[in-house]
């Protein structure tokens, strides 16, 4: 076996007086040199490439590239020899480092983080000596000298000792150094980039507890519903255990529920949840439908793969949309005319930005088909629909964007390549690919409420994050979210093996290759990883397999093996094991050399337990296809695990049968699960008593936990023989089957070998002909020819430096221009963000406030349409005779209907006129009670100091009101406002008097109207920012800034909203209490 030689830096020992530098002067460094050092490429002299593993391969010089040989060879990584765990931990703490690190600015802040290290070891040992109510008591004492002026920095150092001791105790796991540098990390708002198997999860541990002590609540963000729920249950026994609250948030989940665990110190939750929560509670018409804790609903978050979260998912804004029917039969006809047209001939595409653009014969030929003389025409629009079905038929593809399940066409989020059930594409291209694919064509959406991931998560004050991969994305984390990335120290070095990158000419050469090297390692006995970016080319390359009678296990979106995945990645790390997988399998469960015990265990108890439960036949949408063994070493279970499992079988079947009604599949599996969490909880003795006592009632759940404990001791002597087995192999191999679009998920699938110090290695086979270098249209005619000058098989791997160079400058413009598209989105919603907040606090003003502040916005609403009307109509700078008081009349009359009308009926423009001429001969003026002369006097409905009060802070708003015009009468023109902004405002309590209504019903009214006016127009100028911002990138030919036009119309829209919301609430309430038996609807319909 070839051995590789291991590269060892030299020790350096640092300056004493630069370690006196503070983490806060070096976390400043770290952010202010990243920023300005971001901008320029750092270029690092590395060793040459490995070699291809060979015994018989020979150097090649990197100026020729050199023909890889027809089959590839077997790989091992058995001469890779692992340290000692003494020598590698105490390389890993060690203050020294190499000259490298001397440089590095990164090591320098981890280095600060020792002297926290050194103060939460020295208090562990006084800790091990509390009983469990003494640990637990820490953290009321915590929270009282927080409560008498202590700071989180104060306590710090204990409350991590503390969680170190409680997991210890709890879990049986400790943690590392280099992991409470992770939670310390966590708690300064940094970013923590830990690699694969390091332990993320219980890093998170540390700085949700100690952010927790405040009250204030912790939000612990994953990105999907099963990882939430698996840290709930597995971190959450920590923070129970002590005495702290940890809610939960998942799909499906209602109200009250939500409600009571946003509650909890600590919440679990994914992130499209939070951000829906969010906005559904700026949707809502009652106090009591609000989930989340307001007034301040954000405090402290930890986001789990921070980078898939904020710049994966970054693209795509959070949407809650309405439904609009009104089009829907025109998709079904648009896709019929796209297939009709041709490509070239009739539309061009770019797939970059994936856009179409018809050609005028394209024009002319779909005019013909639909009998219309112009596809722009307002009347009779269809221009949209045949865009959108043109996008549908060239953009996206079944099995690589979206599947059909169910009669449903579900998108598949191309990063995770899990299935999104409950997304759909906007602007009718959902309803364009289901009119494709011959589906029944769902409402078409209107918006109601967005939001983009940048935007929610900097609502939090303090926010943080946790991934494997984030450092190249360190600028945008710095310019965005000021959030630096602190690269934490392994606790074991790292030994995997990169090898070269292979490119190929041809996709029928590089899948050749895949299929050659898979079956190479599995005549070896080395688990594979393979890597796909889609449902499409997994599936390929399993037929690939399945012709050379290779046994493996798929997994991608699809039902029947997206619902094994916990047991498909569970058996990715054993002898033999072949695993074909898209980006599901990047991130979330580790992959253990030798399998994982607890689902190895799990699973040989459903297999036994099981059926003897239930005879109900699993749904393969719903459960998966049973997960392949072949090829697999079979685990031999001890004479007492099997005695206990047949007990526990046979239990299982009398009670089956001493039930009348058949237990069903979902039934039999949530026992047995059940069964399992208490094993976790009751001791072996405990069950042991429980299953011995002489009951009427069979002790099921007790003898399923038992068996389960002696099984999984099984299990765990199985995986520890056959992960050694493998590591003397050379552990995990991965292969990637193309480059991605960004080169961290690349660096996400080498990361699932070489956890914790495993031997691995990883491979990357890349096509010329790949999707992304079609995609961006990226030149790789060079790499073709000079394959050809070397080669006449265009189906030989070619390993060259100047080639992989080139490949990987190649996915950099991709990442640049992906960039691009996030920062211009996030420009963008910087607009509406302010737009949005204002509307939001407006809403919680009116939804949380008492009946004072809502009268209050009504006073305010109205104030400022009268102020709208007369500033409209008169002119500070110029004379009273200039003044359009006719119009001025006319339109404050039509605000009060007929409340007003009677009143001013004999009231001409003369009258007012004169009143204002009398006006500005006054010396003094008593503006309390005031009243124009010869004009009617408001009716006397403020009484009350509240009310007087009020009155008095409108004027003084009044006189102090900058944004309007100043001149020689301002202070007529101010007196004006007072007087019919008191007169509509005394009149609408004056009716509300006469009324005799309840106040309680009366603040109802008024909260629904408020909300349901600002609700409805909000909806409209979302809708027309959308159009804007589409709208605005034809301006750019004209050499005008799409962005500085859209914050200029933007906020031109948004003043002209505010105008309307405020007047169409003042006419809507004055029109209610006019004949409020007719107007009952607005309070009864409120919530439908």
């Amino acid at each position: 076996m070839p051995q590789f030689p291991e590269l060892m830096a030299p020790h350096v020992s640092l300056p004493p007086s630069l370690s006196l530098l503070s983490p806060w002067s070096l976390a400043s460094m770290a952010t202010a040199s990243s920023s300005s050092l971001s901008s320029h490429p750092t270029f690092l002299l590395l060793p040459a490439p490995a070699r291809r593993l060979s015994p018989n391969s020979t150097p090649t010089p990197l100026a020729k590239p050199q023909r890889s040989t027809r089959k590839p060879p077997p790989i091992s990584c058995t001469a890779a020899t692992s340290p000692s765990p003494a020598t590698t931990t105490a390389a890993a703490a060690a203050k020294g480092g190499s000259w490298r690190d001397l440089c590095s600015l990164n090591a320098w802040v981890v280095r600060d983080y020792h002297r926290l290290i050194a103060a939460v070891s020295a208090l562990e040992p006084p800790l091990r000596r509390l009983s469990d109510e003494q640990l637990k008591g820490k953290t009321e004492e915590f929270r009282a000298r927080l409560g008498r002026g202590e700071t989180l920095a104060d306590v710090q150092a204990e409350a991590f000792s503390v969680v170190r001791e409680a997991a210890r105790r709890t879990l049986g796991m400790r943690h590392f150094d280099v992991q409470i540098i992770g939670g310390a990390v966590l708690h300064d708002g940094c970013i923590a980039e830990m690699k694969t198997g390091e332990g993320k999860t219980l890093v998170s541990t540390l700085a949700a507890y100690l952010n927790a002590l405040t009250g204030d609540g912790v939000h612990v963000v994953t990105v999907n519903d099963y990882l939430a729920q698996r840290d709930a249950e597995w971190m959450g026994r920590v923070h129970r255990f002590l005495g702290l609250t940890v809610g939960l948030i998942q799909a499906g989940m209602k109200s009250d529920e939500r409600r009571a665990n946003y509650r909890c110190d600590i919440t679990y939750t994914n992130n499209s949840e939070l951000g829906f929560d969010y906005l559904r509670d700026n949707l809502s018409r009652k106090k009591e439908q609000l989930v989340m804790r307001w007034p301040r609903p954000f405090h402290f978050a930890i986001v789990d793969e921070v980078d898939s979260v904020l710049i994966d998912e970054g693209r795509n804004p959070l949407l809650i949309s309405g439904e609009d029917n009104r089009e829907a039969a025109r998709y079904p006809v648009a896709a019929k005319v796209a297939d009709l047209l041709m490509e070239g001939a009739h539309y061009t595409v770019e797939l970059k930005g994936n856009n179409i653009d018809l050609t005028e014969d394209g024009v002319s030929y779909a005019e013909m088909i639909l009998g219309t003389n112009d596809l722009w025409d307002e009347n009779d629009p269809w221009a949209r629909f045949v865009m959108n079905a043109l996008k549908a038929k060239e953009f996206y593809r079944r099995d690589v964007q979206y599947i059909i399940r169910n009669g449903k066409a579900l998108i598949i989020n191309e990063l995770t390549g899990r299935v999104e059930s409950k997304r759909r594409w906007s602007d009718g291209i959902h309803q364009a690919i289901e009119a494709k694919e011959g589906l029944k064509i769902q409402a078409d959406s209107v918006i109601v409420a967005q939001i983009t991931y940048q935007s929610l998560f900097k609502l939090y004050p303090k926010l943080s994050g946790m991934t494997g991969t984030a450092k190249t994305e360190e600028k945008e984390f710095l310019k965005m979210f000021k959030m630096p990335v602190i690269e934490v120290p392994t606790n074991l070095p790292n030994i995997r093996v990169d090898l070269p990158i292979q490119a190929f000419a041809t996709l029928r050469g590089k899948w050749q290759y895949v299929r050659e090297e898979v079956e190479s390692m599995f005549q070896l006995g080395r688990p594979v990883l393979v890597g796909t970016t889609s449902v499409e080319s997994s599936e390929y390359l399993s037929d690939l397999l399945k012709c050379r009678n290779i046994p493996h296990n798929v997994l991608n979106a699809r039902p029947k093996y997206a619902a094994r995945e916990a047991e498909i990645i569970a058996q990715a790390g054993r002898k033999h094991a072949i695993t074909i997988s898209t980006n599901m399998a990047g991130r979330g469960t580790d992959i253990i050399l030798g399998g994982n015990p607890k689902m190895l265990a799990k699973e040989i108890l459903e297999d036994n337990i099981r059926p003897f439960l239930t005879h109900d036949i699993p749904d393969v949408e719903t459960e998966g296809e049973s997960t392949s063994h072949k090829g697999l070493s079979k685990i031999k279970l001890g004479p007492s695990s099997l005695a206990l499992l047949t007990k526990a079988a046979i239990m299982a079947k009398y009670v089956q049968k001493s039930e009348r009604n058949e237990w069903s599949f979902q039934k039999a599996k949530s026992t047995i699960a059940e069964s399992i969490e208490m094993s976790n909880t009751i001791g072996m003795e405990k069950l042991q008593e429980r299953v011995a006592e002489v009951t009427e009632m069979y002790p099921l759940c007790d003898a399923i936990a038992l068996a389960y404990i002696t099984v999984l001791t099984d299990c765990e002597i199985h995986c520890l023989t056959e992960g050694a087995e493998v590591k003397a192999l050379g552990g995990l191999h991965v292969i990637g089957t193309s480059l991605h679009e960004s080169r961290r998920i690349d660096n996400q699938l080498r990361g699932r070998a070489g956890r914790q110090g495993d031997p691995g290695s990883t491979r990357f086979m890349v096509s010329l002909q790949d999707e992304m270098f079609r995609k961006f249209n990226l030149d790789t005619e060079w790499a073709v020819r000079l394959i050809s000058r070397i080669t006449n098989d265009e189906d030989i791997a070619i390993e060259s430096n100047a080639v992989v160079k080139q490949l990987l400058g190649l996915q950099i413009n991709a990442e640049k221009y992906y960039f691009g598209i996030r920062k211009s989105l996030v420009e963008f919603d910087e607009v509406l963000e302010v737009q949005r907040k204002h509307v939001y606090s407006l809403r919680q003003v009116i939804l949380s406030g008492d009946s004072e502040s809502c009268s209050e916005q009504i006073f305010q609403y109205m104030q400022a349409v009268v102020d709208e009307v007369i500033l409209g109509n008169v002119d500070a700078q110029k004379p009273p005779k200039t003044w359009n008081l006719a119009k001025l009349l006319d339109e404050f009359i039509s605000l009060g209907g007929n409340f007003l009308t009677e009143t001013f009926k004999e009231i001409q423009e003369e009258d007012l006129q004169l009143s204002v001429e009398q006006i500005l001969e006054y010396a003094s003026l008593e503006t309390d009670n005031f009243s124009l002369p010869n004009m009617p006097v408001p009716p006397n409905a403020f009484r009350g100091i509240r009310k007087k009060i009020s009155s008095v802070k409108r004027w003084f708003a009044i006189c102090v009101d900058d944004s309007s015009k100043k001149g020689r009468y301002t202070n007529t023109v101010n007196l004006l406002r007072k007087y019919f902004g008191d007169f509509l405002i005394a009149t609408y309590l004056d009716v509300l008097q006469e009324s005799r209504y309840h106040d309680a019903y009366i603040r109802g009214i008024e909260r629904e109207v408020l909300l349901k006016t600002l609700d409805a127009l909000w909806k409209d100028h979302l809708v027309n920012m959308n159009k804007l911002s589409s709208a605005v990138n034809v301006r750019s030919f004209g050499h005008r800034n799409p962005l500085e036009e859209y914050k200029i119309d933007g906020c031109r829209f948004f003043i002209s909203m505010l105008n309307t919301t405020r007047r169409l609430t003042v006419e809507s309430l004055l029109h209610y209490w006019s004949s409020p038996m007719e107007s009952e609807e607005i309070f009864n319909t409120a919530d439908g």
